[in-house]
């Protein structure tokens, strides 16, 4: 099972928007964190907050937050809304699927129940858990409370705060 970097920058962007809260989070710093193109993630935050995983704050002192709290934010739930069906092999979509073993096939099967326990673990686990090495995440993003203060200034281009 592989998941496109869409999805993954959409958690990302989450993760980012958890460990920072309660204060806002800029596109460019998530970009700059993670190495991402940022409109691409321009793409996601907008995926994201039509979806009411995010607010927006436009402006000069604008940024990203979360919509709600992270503990209500399901994994599983993101990867759905950004992947769309898991459809691992052809024949787990019936208007696509031209396989002749339908029906017989135990591979498939297999697949189908991978698939669904893949899934069963992504939708155990919610934004907050991906969050909750807070400390561990700031300090390997560059963004520790330390030199958060030299990051924060506007003239340097950094974290912007509310």
């Amino acid at each position: 099972m592989k998941l496109t970097s869409y999805t993954n920058y959409a958690l990302r962007t989450l993760q980012m928007a958890a460990i920072r809260a309660p204060d806002l989070v800029r596109i460019d710093d998530i970009a700059r964190a993670h190495r991402i193109n940022r409109a691409h993630l321009t793409k996601i935050v907008h995926q994201l907050a039509q979806a009411g995983y995010i607010d927006t704050v436009r402006g000069p002192k604008g940024g990203l937050r979360l919509a709600r709290p992270a503990g209500d934010m399901i994994v599983g739930d993101v990867v759905r809304l950004t992947e769309g069906p898991l459809d691992v092999v052809e024949c787990f979509n019936p208007q696509r699927n031209t396989c002749k073993l339908r029906g017989i096939c135990k591979l498939s099967v297999a697949l189908q129940q991978a698939t669904a326990a893949f899934m069963a673990v992504l939708d155990d686990l919610s934004v907050a858990d991906i969050a909750a090495n807070r400390t561990d995440l700031l300090e390997r993003l560059g963004l520790s409370d330390a030199n958060r203060s030299s990051q924060s200034s506007p003239e340097r281009g950094g974290l912007q705060d509310t």
